[in-house]
């Protein structure tokens, strides 16, 4: 297979597209699919174009073309040709504005006059009749096709002078695709391989609507034609649709020019059991003030909940691709060398939320403390919180191995800056006891002793005092200082809160206990 691939990759130049509707935010699906498409055109040294399908202006959402091209930009997969990332020779790349050129129109004469298409003026009352009819008469899936247009207003079925009068009095039609009846439909898909579908399963699409626009079946195969794309990388839930779409191609004349397809597998949710639900699959690149029409509420989606964009990626990218080993952490450059849609399955993906945290952690881990730094100090800033940026540096490093996002600092360090007004009560019941106050105070009293204030004398001056004043525990001390019973190395932490903050919050406990 990989040898067939790269011979068709030696006869036609890869460009690839990404081609959202404006109807809203993106979810993970689409990303993925605009990942795809992005590896596989720079493993090929290709074009990646953005191109907005806006064919259905009823569902058209203000702000959502914006949305697209800021994800893409967070993401780091930009395309090199397309709609906000510059004019490359075919533009323009919004479908509303390709209409208004006569684009659509010229392709869709080209299979009237053939008689692979035709004009129906059914309204939508009669469609309704024609659903109710067939489902009364137990058929599964109703559908306009080579048997009920038959019965159905198009100009198969009417006499030539009346579809005549009828156009000339510009009454509302669509134009439809002839699908002949009872034929087999086969196809080869680079990542499922052959595919056979009878003719019987496909209805007679739509291609051009009573508005003149174009609908989403004839519009996109014009334009793959027209922008020279080399293959449609595209998710599963258009492999039902694809035997229309070869049909369209072959009644053009133009199978030749066809784009080797590839249907990506579904993404599903942690137990393999549906779909990803839409809350999970929301990537929200702007802030919670922008709010998808289609929602009840906001919602917070992967860049507004801290993931890092490459972290993010990288999880994504694994979604339904193997590289061909274990290995899970990878830059973008790697996996644009590493990409083949031989290693894509057929398959569902099965996300899950919590690898993907572990993932963030990877990347959050891999930063540099100085980096981690930058990230924190507007935290503090909001907070009124002033530290110089060495105190920042040694805090974030400490705390590090413990969050998964760099806003997860704050809640597991915040003791360092400032003392805590209640302690861990588990560990204080089990572990306070009689002789706790009278041993702790003693232990203040060493601390004030200390004048190289670091963490290793700090272990070295505990551990000689378990000797002289008795059986310290370390968890009590650690809740005593700061509150919690848990947290990073003990003596890193309380040298970095430094002398004079432990022994005053030592002492405090002592007398609030």
């Amino acid at each position: 297979m990989q040898l067939l691939l790269s011979l068709q990759l030696m006869e036609k130049k890869v460009r690839v597209r990404f081609a959202p509707s404006p109807t809203g935010g993106l979810h993970m699906g689409g990303v993925r699919t605009a990942l795809f498409n992005y590896l596989f055109a720079k493993k090929h040294n290709g074009d990646f174009i953005l191109r907005i399908e806006d064919t259905d202006q009823t569902r058209f959402v203000e702000g959502a073309e914006d949305y697209i091209i800021n994800a893409l930009k967070w993401c780091g997969i930009e395309p090199n040709e397309g709609v906000g990332f510059g004019d490359g020779p075919h533009k323009p790349y919004r479908q509303s504005e390709r209409k208004e050129l006569g684009i659509y129109k010229k392709y869709t004469d080209r299979l009237i006059e053939s008689g692979h298409a035709y004009y129906a003026f059914d309204t939508s009352e009669e469609l309704d009749e024609m659903r109710k009819r067939l489902e009364a008469a137990k058929v599964t899936a109703p559908q306009y096709n080579a048997i009920t247009r038959q019965n159905m207003r198009n100009s198969l079925t009417l006499p030539e002078d009346e579809v005549k009068k009828l156009l000339e009095s510009n009454a509302p039609y669509v134009v439809r695709l002839k699908v002949p009846r009872n034929e087999d439909i086969r196809f080869n898909d680079i990542i499922r391989g052959w595919v056979t579908v009878n003719s019987s399963q496909v209805d007679d699409k739509v291609l051009l609507k009573s508005d003149g626009m174009p609908t989403y079946h004839l519009a996109h195969i014009v334009d793959d034609i027209e922008m020279q794309i080399s293959h449609a990388v595209r998710g599963e839930e258009w492999l039902p649709s694809a035997p229309a779409h070869i049909l369209i191609y072959r009644y053009l004349g133009l199978e030749n020019e066809m784009p080797k397809l590839a249907h990506l597998p579904l993404i599903l949710n942690p137990d393999g059991n549906g779909k990803i639900s839409k809350r999970e699959a929301r990537f929200p690149v702007f802030p919670l003030s922008w709010k998808d029409p289609r929602e009840a509420e906001p919602f917070v989606g992967y860049k507004e909940s801290g993931y890092y964009s490459a972290a993010f990626i990288n999880i994504l990218a694994l979604l339904g691709w193997n590289p061909g080993d274990n290995k899970e952490i990878m830059s973008l450059e790697e996996m644009c060398s590493l990409f083949e849609f031989e290693r894509v399955s057929k398959s569902g993906a099965k996300f899950d939320p919590e690898k993907a945290k572990w993932f963030n952690q990877q990347y959050l881990r891999h930063k540099t403390d100085e980096e981690l730094a930058n990230e924190f100090k507007p935290t503090l800033i909001a907070k009124g919180i002033t530290k110089d940026d060495n105190f920042i540096l040694n805090f974030c490093k400490l705390v590090k191995e413990k969050v998964q996002f760099t806003h997860e600092f704050w809640e597991q360090g915040k003791y360092v800056f400032e003392a805590p007004i209640t302690y861990d009560e588990k560990v204080i019941a089990k572990k306070w006891n009689d002789s706790s106050k009278d041993l702790f105070a003693k232990l203040a009293d060493v601390f004030k002793g200390i004048n190289d204030w670091n963490s290793t004398t700090l272990h070295d001056e505990f551990a000689k005092a378990q000797t002289s004043i008795g059986k310290l525990d370390m968890q009590l001390l650690r809740v005593l200082v700061t509150g919690v019973g848990g947290g990073p190395q003990l003596f890193d932490m309380l040298a970095l809160i430094g002398k004079e903050n432990t022994i005053s919050r030592l002492e405090s406990a002592l007398a609030k206990l």
